[in-house]
């Protein structure tokens, strides 16, 4: 029987829901967005489909995004999306339920844990296992963590920035902080908005910070024109702007992810320290590919950090990872009920 149970890694992000087959890789990876018509409460499109439609709906649709900062916000759409991820996966005559592992930031409370699990169990799966995200992203970013040495995992993703010290096998230290890729978004949206006098959309926003986004000053700069509604006149204007603006727009943001870091490093064992020196920060999650972030942490705590390879599916690799042998991870892991 046990031949025929599948496996599926889910890593449900605030931003985006990787799922992971073993022996398949990544097999979806589509933005953490339903929507819904608001008369007869009926789901319309998940995913890809329902991003496209954010900022566009008439009234009688709503794009939503079940997931906030990395908890279930809505249980109900969390559980349709799930399920259609499971049928994607799976194809549509599989009959066994499968095993899924879901990865949950590091701050999360046990009844948002439940809340996980029972949408998993509801949504079609058999067993449900709840990993903390810095462990799988180690385990994803290749951190042999079963050592008695200490390594730092800082996975910054859409909604939430996940610090922590992992030594034999377990978290020793972990702070979350609700600050993450949505925050930088709408701090650069708001620096338009103030400065010049431009409404612009999530996604514009979006579109900013990976194409000319910054964590320090540059002395190249790189441009983009950005279209968006003027606050005096209500027309539609574009302006230009330059990526040492944006390094402005971020700086508290980013403040708070270093204080999250140091933080956690306040709390360890000075023998953790000391491996933390040698060994570096290892940074991953999508928002970590910021230019020039990597530096900003050296500058400002004293420690190399680097960017994982692979930093935006390293959390979805480790629940692949952790699935193929849960006998080696069953103490990171914490069970279905």
């Amino acid at each position: 029987m046990d031949f025929f149970k599948k496996k599926i890694g889910i890593d449900l992000g605030t931003a985006n829901t990787l799922v992971f087959l073993p022996n398949k890789g990544i097999i979806i990876n589509e933005p953490s967005v339903v929507a819904i018509s608001e008369l007869d409460h009926k789901i319309l499109a998940i995913g890809s489909e329902a991003k496209e439609m954010i900022g566009r709906t008439p009234d009688s649709i709503i794009a939503y995004r079940p997931m906030k900062d990395g908890v279930i916000a809505d249980y109900r759409i969390t559980e349709a999306m799930l399920s259609h991820y499971f049928k994607k996966a799976l194809g549509p005559w599989n009959i066994f339920k499968p095993d899924v592992m879901i990865s949950v930031p590091a701050g999360i409370t046990s009844t948002e844990r439940r809340a996980v699990i029972e949408a998993a169990t509801k949504a079609g799966a058999g067993n449900a296992y709840v990993v903390k995200e810095p462990i799988l992203a180690a385990i994803g970013a290749g951190i042999p963590i079963y050592e008695a040495q200490g390594h730092m995992v800082v996975d910054i993703g859409g909604g939430t920035t996940d610090v922590a010290v992992i030594s034999l096998g377990g978290i020793v230290s972990s702070n979350s902080v609700k600050c993450a890729g949505n925050k930088i978004d709408a701090a650069i949206a708001d620096y338009i908005k103030k400065t010049h006098n431009l409404a612009i959309g999530d996604k514009t926003a979006e579109k900013i910070k990976v194409k000319i986004g910054s964590a320090l000053p540059v002395e190249e700069e790189t441009e983009l024109i950005i279209k968006g509604r003027d606050f005096v006149t209500g027309l539609p204007r574009s302006v230009k702007i330059t990526t040492n603006e944006i390094v402005k727009a971020l700086d508290t943001e980013l403040k708070t992810i270093v204080n999250a870091i140091k933080s956690v490093l306040h709390e360890i064992p000075p023998e953790l320290a000391a491996d933390i020196i040698d060994n570096g920060i290892i940074m991953t999650g999508g928002t970590s590919q910021l230019r020039n972030l990597t530096d900003l942490v050296f500058r400002r705590i004293g420690v190399k950090a680097m960017l994982a390879d692979d930093a935006l599916y390293c959390v979805a690799n480790g629940t692949g990872a952790a699935l193929e042998h849960l006998d080696t991870y069953k103490r990171a892991i914490l069970s279905k009920r």
